[in-house]
């Protein structure tokens, strides 16, 4: 599987962006709290500002999570976590003015480019 065409300085560009929704962590239909912080079902259902949604979930199950980012206005990134790509996510995360970066793990980009 290829990644995405971003470069470093993209990338870092990104990850100096404050506000994560993670998708299959602490934004999970199955929990009410991970951590100690406040889970919620789904990303239009977080009330704070968010700036990135970073998606854990198998490749095939990503178009109902970009349908439902979709709903929440001013995410500017949709990243799908490593080994995880959807060619219709891609393309509908893009018409509503969203970059996306897939198959790359933020934890590792973030080790690559600040540690």
């Amino acid at each position: 599987m290829n990644t995405d065409s971003h470069s470093s300085i993209d990338i870092r560009r990104i990850l100096e962006l404050k506000n994560i929704a993670v998708v299959g962590i602490p934004v999970n239909p199955t929990t009410s709290e991970v951590l100690g912080r406040k889970s919620y079902p789904k990303v239009s259902d977080v009330s704070e500002q968010i700036d990135i949604v970073d998606v854990f979930r198998r490749s095939e199950d990503i178009p109902p999570v970009v349908d439902d980012v979709i709903k929440k206005k001013g995410i500017k990134v949709f990243w799908m976590q490593s080994g995880i790509y959807n060619e219709e996510a891609e393309r509908k995360a893009k018409e509503n003015g969203m970059d996306v970066v897939y198959n790359r793990c933020m934890k590792v980009e973030h080790g690559l480019l600040f540690d």
